[in-house]
């Protein structure tokens, strides 16, 4: 399989905490990509020297993709739509707009993205088509 493929912040950070993906994150067939919003996202959680430096490697071993300025305008509007639609609470918008910036990268790289926040990234894709496999 030659496809791109992108883990949101919810399977590393479940890998790195309970190792039940490690199985599958080894087997995906793709070309795994980092996300700078996914490792943006880590590395304000990090707690030790350990995790520092697992993220320094998946960020030297894995090409990054970041959000153009597109994705940055786009990622707006779809944040609007969600709170005229669903009546979204400005926490819910903030919490929310990194993940339609991941999805909205992926999106512009043709690429799977792997997560396990069905709920969040299922509301995203009522709002635009994205590869979503959700583990």
């Amino acid at each position: 399989m030659s496809d791109v493929v992108l883990f949101d912040t919810s399977v590393l950070v479940d890998e790195a905490r309970t190792g039940r993906h490690r199985g599958r994150i080894e087997s995906v067939g793709g070309r795994v990509r980092m996300s700078s919003v996914v490792l943006a996202e880590l590395l304000r959680g990090v707690t030790g020297p350990a995790e520092h430096r697992f993220l320094r490697n998946l960020a030297r071993n894995h090409p990054i993709l970041t959000p153009t300025q597109k994705n940055w305008l786009e990622s707006g509007e779809i944040l609007a739509k969600i709170r005229a639609d669903q009546g979204s609470q400005p926490h819910k918008l903030r919490e929310l707009h990194f993940d339609v910036l991941i999805a909205l990268t992926a999106r512009s790289h043709g690429a799977r993205l792997i997560t396990t926040s069905r709920k969040d990234f299922e509301l995203i894709s009522r709002y635009r088509q994205i590869k979503l496999e959700i583990w």
